[in-house]
């Protein structure tokens, strides 16, 4: 265990300083400045929040050969978790989803010494929560990596090489209203029948697909009914988690297929939110750094993929490098209420990730 959990350093007073800043979607000016301000102390040659809102530090010649981009969030959705250290954890809101991977990522590059014709870029990025992701593409459109490392909890040890892909559908009916006791169905059945079909359709589709990252996965989100006297109404959102061989016009026009349709009924249905599935290739320099320096740490490197997504979504298809997730912190506690990192994993990732840019940027020969 590291020392440092006994008498907390820098690293950790940074992380808990971050984690202490609220920083919902669209609202993460205040913790940009503290993390611009915590990268310019560190002696980056370059940190400032650039057009979208990202909080950004650049260590090397802007016009470098090659660059590494560890690209994080800022945001993170609701919900007041006191922030606390117990037990060698830390307790808060955005802990591991993804303020801990941040940190680690600004600590690791603000230990490294790029040489000539190098550039390392640390991005915390706004809006990755709420489904928009406006500070990914505003850096996609910055940067030209070699590499990319994305900030996402996946355990010390762990690198994550693939996301599900992503599609919010919004569904609204209205119709007269009409006596319960009549013959008429009511609009909240209309979701019932249009929620169904979508779970057929997802049955159909799944049919001999094994494994959760193959397979299609509808989430009935939201249903809120309301009335005007006249009309009634329903809304609903149903979220679907995307293989990477889903063809996006049959899955739309499977979802509005599913729509019921009757005399004086008004169905409206509208996506968002949209995201492909990306995965990664497993036999990379990136790969290779990241399997090193786990081993160098004393640790049984492991892969994972995940069903949800995250910023590599956005980017691993434009910039088409070598990429993976990685950061401390244990996912399935992202968004409870029991957030919280172990401090130790994550001292111990920003090693692995100080000796993974190493190898990348002094590779050997």
């Amino acid at each position: 265990m590291h020392s440092a959990l006994k008498n907390p350093h820098p690293s950790i007073e940074l992380l808990r300083g971050a984690v202490e800043i609220e920083s919902l979607s669209g609202q993460e000016e205040a913790l940009a400045a503290y993390l611009v301000n915590a990268m310019r102390a560190r002696g980056y040659d370059r940190a400032f929040i650039d057009e979208a809102g990202n909080a950004v530090g650049e260590k090397g010649l802007p016009d470098a050969a090659h660059t590494i981009v560890l690209l994080g969030h800022m945001d993170t959705v609701p919900g007041h978790i006191p922030v606390r250290i117990e037990d060698g954890k830390l307790y808060g809101r955005g802990s591991v989803d993804a303020k801990g991977p941040l940190c680690a990522f600004i600590e690791a590059a603000a230990r490294a010494c790029p040489p000539t014709g190098w550039q390392i870029v640390v991005a915390g990025a706004v809006e990755e929560e709420s489904a928009t992701s406006r500070g990914a593409r505003h850096i996609a459109t910055q940067y030209h990596p070699d590499f990319c490392i994305i900030g996402e909890p996946s355990a010390w040890d762990r690198i994550t090489l693939g996301y599900k892909g992503r599609l919010l559908v919004d569904f609204t009916a209205r119709q007269p209203m009409g006596h319960t006791a009549g013959p008429m169905s009511s609009v909240c059945e209309t979701v019932v029948t249009w929620w169904l079909g979508i779970q057929r359709f997802a049955e159909a589709f799944n049919r001999d697909r094994k494994t959760a990252f193959d397979r299609l996965l509808p989430s009935l989100r939201e249903i809120h009914s309301s009335s005007d006297g006249l009309y009634d109404r329903v809304d609903a959102t149903v979220g679907l988690r995307l293989p990477l061989d889903i063809e996006r016009a049959d899955l739309e026009q499977a979802i509005r297929s599913a729509a019921p349709q009757a005399p004086d009924l008004e169905v409206t249905i509208s996506f968002r939110g949209y995201e492909p599935a990306y995965r990664a290739s497993k036999n990379t320099p990136l790969v290779r750094a990241f399997l090193a320096a786990i081993r160098g740490q004393g640790g049984r490197p492991g892969f994972k993929i995940k069903t949800g997504t995250s910023d590599m979504n956005v980017v691993g298809p434009v910039w088409g490098c070598p990429i993976v997730a990685y950061g401390p912190g244990d996912s399935s506690l992202d968004h409870t209420p029991e957030e919280h990192i172990e401090l130790d994993e994550y001292l111990r990732a920003i090693d692995v990730l100080s000796d993974v840019l190493i190898h990348l940027v002094n590779p050997l020969p």
